[in-house]
């Protein structure tokens, strides 16, 4: 069973096996709800369907996905002849890497030097950070790393992300000025004269509603490119796992002010929910570069889809 999860050995099976942990410990909230459906006797009938419809919904999958995921476990159920409750786990397993599968698509940055990635997303969804993670993560490539100190409206922002510096023994550019773009235009030229591989760019905290600010970030990225011609490389939205449906409508602005490249799902601590990945996938496919379990510096990891999917059904690897 699920021997289609199974088919690509870590190639650091304690390494990989801890991470899946605390993935599913992550995600216990819905996947707690699922195994207690899933794993029960029995057959499988309409109020089977109407409850695992229920769980779906309310886990933030969102009512699109939660039809296209349960139309597919029903044509799995009927052309494989499906009788038994338990099966019905491996048929949801296959919807749902079908639908996430396109999602992971790993973030390659040798193409440019300096590669230059511009992260965004609204107040308190974890950019700064997230920036300081994927600092220890392109440093754990061999890549040297420089960041920029772009949110320069809140006031700890440029002392946290000095902060992460520090712990990754990585250059932070920073100004007293309040002017976003031209710290992040000096970041870049400093990479350049420094032949560095990353640039990693923080930028304020905007709500989606605030038209003004969203020009503010719009300009920012119009000024990174006069730095460096195509540059921004990557526009990554950072989200919030725990903001549900709200994660969708902040995909979809940000994409239309930024065009949005790839996207960072945070917090995924056992309190979120998890199921707005396939939400996103259905109404608004943009690839999940990074997926994050937790605050230390090796909790933001690669978005794989076979793992999400065994982590929420709580299969064993």
């Amino acid at each position: 069973m699920f021997g289609f999860l199974k088919k690509a050995p870590p190639t650091d099976t304690s390494e990989n096996t801890g991470w899946l942990a605390r993935l599913k410990t992550g995600l216990a909230r819905t996947g707690s709800q699922l195994s207690e459906l899933l794993n029960r006797g029995g057959r499988i009938d309409d109020e089977l369907y109407e409850k695992l419809e229920t769980i779906l919904i309310t886990s933030d999958v969102g009512m699109d996905a939660t039809r296209l995921l349960l139309a597919d476990v029903r044509r799995q159920v009927k052309e494989q002849k499906l009788t038994e409750v338990v099966q019905i786990k491996e048929a949801l397993a296959h919807a749902l890497l079908k639908l996430l599968q396109p999602l992971a698509q790993p973030l390659l940055t040798d193409a440019r030097k300096p590669f230059v990635i511009m992260l965004c997303g609204v107040n308190g969804a974890g950019k700064t950070t997230s920036i300081g993670k994927l600092a220890k993560h392109f440093q754990s490539q061999g890549k040297s790393v420089l960041l920029a100190a772009g949110d320069t409206f809140r006031a700890a922002a440029r002392e946290q992300l000095m902060e992460w510096g520090a712990r990754n023994n990585v250059t932070v550019i920073a100004q007293q000025s309040g002017d976003a773009a031209a710290v992040i235009f000096d970041a870049v030229h400093a990479a350049l004269a420094r032949n560095i591989d990353v640039v990693l760019a923080d930028t304020a905290g905007r709500l989606t509603t605030q038209a003004h600010l969203m020009e503010e970030i719009k300009k920012v990225k119009r000024v990174i490119a006069k730095a460096l011609p195509d540059a921004p490389h990557e526009v990554l939205l950072v989200l919030d796992a725990n903001t549900g449906q709200n994660a969708l409508s902040q995909v979809k602005a940000f994409d239309e002010a930024l065009n949005v490249t790839g996207l960072v799902l945070t917090k995924l601590d056992g309190t979120a929910k998890g199921g707005v990945i396939a939400a996103i996938a259905k109404a608004h496919p943009i690839p999940v570069r990074f997926i994050g379990v937790g605050e230390g510096l090796d909790d933001l990891r690669p978005f794989v889809a076979k793992d999400f999917v065994a982590a929420l059904l709580g299969v064993e690897e």
